[in-house]
């Protein structure tokens, strides 16, 4: 099974980040930061974790206001460096646990968290500032190419627009963490990583507040009695240590999912201007064999697959899964281009040039040229894809529902009660007349 090794909390700030590509190592400013950190880089060279799970939020470089949500887990194979404006850090890409990651997302799913899951999103500050100087790393050749001393799996964290969860909310999901972790059938090991705060406010006349005598309680209260912290509002935790310390709920994550007595190994704290800095290592107090849990973890598993139970057996059927959507991520995210007009349009006149510039595999390829619905469907693309396809290259729904039956439009029309026909094409498209005989507007 997989067991939490222990946990590190850290402050995220991108101040972290700019010391260490400046080489400031020896600067008399700078290097309590580093210092701060050798421990943590001990602790994690002597434990050597498969897996560090980066609990952080964003901040409005990858995901943004048109959709915003409380908590987004990464799912897949690879995470980038972000540009956050004047270019990407020159670090590798680190490579994800995809298969952990949805374990992980299926038992928080299970256990009713509401999750949104995320792939091929560039990770910013929130997670690489504190990565990259506790984690040792070969630098990027320019190219890409680079190397860490294990995966990850980032959860995201909606904390910038309001209402954001509740830090008692926060400490339930850390709850959940551990079950999914702990349940997951792999023998790995994992760390917890908690990053953000501790107090600062960046914005209005407010901006440059701190409370070092409030980080420091702050601390103590985390270790030793969080149930304080679960009780405290946002306006609490803003007047205590700024507006934008309500980061410190991430911090509550990785708590929860933590056993009640944790031992804190290395505990460091630094203000060098605008946040305070704090980072932390803790264990557990008390060891646990496994093996007491073990039928504990297979009564877990069996709840997370309870929904599901069975539908792997009804014929002609294909859930569109985690495992499934990031299997077939190249292919659909290929297919979801045809929303764009000058996609649509590049699409018709030049399909080859369209797929060269996505990467698609002749497998690939040859299935959208063959306009072979079933097998698509089959391969992973979702429907609502093909329809769009479809919609593009004038063939009607029920031409593709047809096909995926194997039969014929006539065939399938007589298992319906209309002949109606219908696509998801535009008022815009001329394809819809050549199917529509009917003239009539495409309904659903």
């Amino acid at each position: 099974m997989a067991n939490i090794i222990g946990a590190i909390a850290s402050s995220h700030t991108p101040t972290i980040g700019f010391a260490m590509d400046a080489n400031k190592q020896d600067d008399a400013v700078w290097a309590p930061i580093f210092a701060a950190f050798e421990p943590v880089k001990a602790w994690l060279a002597a434990k050597k974790p498969d897996v560090l799970l980066m609990i952080y939020n964003d901040h409005v470089t990858s995901f943004f206001f048109d959709h915003y949500s409380a908590f987004a887990l990464g799912i897949g194979d690879q995470y980038r460096v972000a540009d956050e404006g004047g270019g990407a850090r020159d670090l590798p890409p680190v490579g994800g646990h995809a298969g952990l990651s949805r374990h992980i997302g299926e038992s928080l799913m299970a256990d009713e968290f509401d999750m949104s899951f995320f792939q091929d999103k560039p990770l910013d500050h929130g997670c690489f500032s504190p990565l990259s100087i506790m984690w040792p790393h070969q630098k990027s050749d320019g190219q890409g190419e680079g190397s860490w001393p294990g995966t990850i799996v980032p959860l995201q964290c909606g904390v910038l627009q309001f209402p954001v969860p509740s830090a008692r909310r926060c400490f339930k999901l850390g709850q959940g963490l551990r079950r999914a972790i702990e349940s997951y059938p792999e023998d790995l090991d994992v760390a917890i990583v908690a990053t953000g705060g501790l107090s600062h406010q960046v914005h209005g006349e407010r901006c440059g507040f701190n409370n070092t005598s409030w980080d420091q309680q702050f601390l103590d209260l985390f270790e030793k009695d969080p149930e304080v912290l679960l009780n405290m509002t946002q306006a609490d935790f803003a007047r205590l240590g700024g507006w934008e310390s309500a980061e410190i709920i991430m911090w509550m994550v990785m708590r929860g999912a933590m056993p009640a007595k944790i031992n804190c190994l290395h505990r460091e704290y630094y203000l060098p201007s605008m946040t305070g800095i704090a980072v932390a290592v803790y264990e557990s107090e008390v060891a646990v064999d496994p093996a007491l849990n073990a039928g504990a973890h297979e009564l877990h598993r069996r709840h997370m697959a309870h929904q599901t139970q069975g539908a792997g057996k009804l014929e002609g059927t294909y859930p569109f899964t985690l495992q499934r959507s990031v299997d077939g991520y190249r292919i659909n995210k290929y297919l979801h281009q045809l929303i764009d007009p000058a996609f649509r349009a590049r699409f018709l006149a030049d399909p080859d040039a369209t797929y060269e510039e996505a990467g698609l595999p002749q497998i690939e390829r040859d299935m959208i040229a063959r306009r072979d619905w079933q097998a698509m469907i089959r391969y992973g693309v979702i429907f609502f894809l093909l329809e769009k396809l479809g919609a593009v290259v004038g063939v009607s729904n029920l031409h593709i529902y047809a096909a995926m039956r194997g039969e014929s439009l006539e065939e399938f029309q007589r298992t319906r009660n209309t002949k109606a026909m219908y696509s998801v094409a535009g008022s815009a498209s001329t394809d819809a007349a050549s199917w529509d005989k009917a003239g009539a507007p495409p309904a659903r």
